[in-house]
């Protein structure tokens, strides 16, 4: 009786450790699962919905992409700096390099996804070369992409700036401006709904998207397609080479996402790679 009663246990403890190994197994998962998940800022179009071609590519190699989509892109990078998301995709690199200069910031952009080149659109004339004196005309207040649409502006013959003042002009850098053209600095995301009251807007391709406005058929003059303002997936200096983002990177720049560049957004949404 008493050598039954050993064996039942000894064949109890038996099975119990082999339990707790498998629980202990299952837990040790868990952990690997989490470092594969990667959190992404975004605008919504086109930068959310690439991410979401991307995401089953991932998905396949074991990572978990969480897109989090943001309204306002001034508030992208502060939410990357202070860790409430693992990396953002919205952003060219002179917006990228202003940011971390005046915020004592250390972001790094890790791959070149896609040009967008920016638009003037306008509800008063259907021709750039209609612009009447005293047209009000209006812009993104951020530095970088202020000056980007005064270049744009450049471009189209309205105005003049100062020589080799490139992307960080201002209305202040302006040296000609003979149909006196008044400039209008605000929110970027605003610009699309102030074409109700301004003559002129220049509006960055995203925002002109969300606003159901074809940035090839309703612009009345664009950037050239090959503009250096390719945008890129950013991330904190030392993450470059995690295995999650070099991941991204790959899928960020598969046949996959070219071809969904090419099928929606033809000649608004340029391919970098």
């Amino acid at each position: 009786m008493k050598r039954f009663l050993v064996l039942t246990l000894v064949l109890l403890l038996s099975i119990s450790s082999l339990v707790g190994c498998a629980v202990g197994n299952d837990k040790d998962s868990q952990p690997s699962a989490q470092a594969d998940k990667i959190v992404v800022g975004a605008t919504a179009k086109p930068h959310a919905e690439i991410l979401e071609v991307v995401k089953p590519l991932l998905a396949e190699q074991g990572v978990n992409l969480e897109i989090k989509e943001f309204t306002d892109y001034a508030l992208l990078n502060p939410a990357l700096k202070d860790k409430q998301i693992d990396a953002n995709f919205f952003q060219h690199i002179p917006y990228l390099d202003d940011y971390n200069a005046k915020n004592n910031a250390d972001l790094k952009w890790v791959v070149k996804v896609h040009n967008e080149p920016m638009g003037v659109y306008s509800k008063q004339i259907d021709d750039i070369g209609k612009t009447a004196d005293g047209f009000t005309v209006g812009i993104p207040n951020d530095a970088t992409n202020g000056g980007r649409a005064l270049l744009v502006l450049e471009s189209a013959g309205l105005i003049k700036l100062k020589q080799g003042v490139g992307v960080l002009a201002t209305d202040r850098d302006i040296v000609e401006n003979p149909q006196n053209l008044d400039i209008k600095m605000m929110d970027a995301p605003m610009l699309a709904r102030a074409l109700e009251d301004l003559d002129l807007c220049v509006i960055n391709s995203n925002y002109a998207l969300e606003a159901n406005l074809n940035p090839v058929k309703d612009s009345i003059f664009m950037e050239p397609k090959d503009s250096p303002f390719a945008n890129v997936l950013v991330v904190r200096a030392g993450d470059e080479n995690k295995e999650s983002v070099q991941k991204l990177i790959k899928a960020l720049q598969s046949p996959e996402v070219k071809k969904f560049l090419e099928d929606n957004y033809p000649d608004s949404c340029v391919p970098s790679f």
